[in-house]
């Protein structure tokens, strides 16, 4: 399993506050009623835990699992977990990455945020086959889509700036293709003081594209895409269901 938070970590609640304001809403609408005694519903990738408190919101009579490979964001996850006794109480942390992950006989439902690109075509595949095998029919795979269907060039860009205390922090991301359906995103943080750059950390991963079509057709299951929620248009999640 590769690590691909630890090292830009320390800024990450800065992106997933937005992200979530933003997807939470519509995964809300996606969960809402959903039947969950059948068994627990998975998150794969959980962070630091700001989707797994939108799921537990929705589903208040449900059993997560929220399953994160990186110990430092599993940290503090554990940290937002612990200190809610209505989430301790319901949420199961555990390490494991999508590809080896120790999965429950039974799910009602499977959330995957951020995740699905850093598997290969391969790997989605096996996972698509061990979710559906422990989910009832009509039960929903969740996956966040990240907007890019196919490789192209994406030039650095300032995607977040945000002020904390005597600092101000910038996150610039771009990507280009590399191979076959994949791309390497560059990410760079930048920590400014007084207006001068005191500190730079850049990290960089590949994410193997994809629709929520091509999705469909690895799992063999149905789709929808939702583009919007309250009428504003929000980051791409598609449906897969059984």
């Amino acid at each position: 399993m590769i690590d691909y938070y630890s090292a830009s970590a320390e800024f990450y609640e800065l992106v997933a506050t937005r992200h979530t304001a933003s997807s939470g809403p519509p995964l809300s609408r996606v969960l809402a009623g959903l039947d969950v005694s059948h068994g627990p519903v998975l998150e794969i990738g959980a962070g630091t835990g700001r989707v797994t408190e939108v799921i537990a919101a929705v589903l208040p009579e449900a059993e997560i699992l929220a399953a994160e490979p990186s110990a430092t964001m599993r940290a503090m996850l554990t940290s937002r977990v612990a200190r809610d006794p209505d989430l301790r109480r319901r949420v199961t942390v555990v390490d494991g990455a999508a590809q080896d992950l120790d999965l429950p006989e039974r799910l009602s439902a499977v959330v995957i945020f951020g995740v699905a690109g850093h598997l290969t075509v391969p790997e989605r595949v096996a996972l698509w086959k061990r979710l559906a095998d422990r989910l009832p029919d009509g039960a929903p795979i969740v996956v966040e889509l990240m907007g890019v269907s196919s490789p192209r060039v994406i030039p650095p860009v300032m995607s977040l700036r945000e002020t904390i205390g005597r600092q101000t922090y910038e996150w610039w991301i771009g990507g280009e293709p590399i191979e076959g359906d994949a791309m390497r995103f560059t990410t760079t943080w930048k920590v400014l003081r007084d207006g001068r750059t005191v500190r730079e950390v850049a990290d960089s991963y590949d994410w193997h594209t994809f629709d929520v079509a091509r999705l469909a057709r690895e799992a063999g299951m149905t789709s929808r895409r939702i583009t919007e929620a309250g009428g504003r248009p929000i980051p791409e999640i598609g449906v897969l269901v059984k």
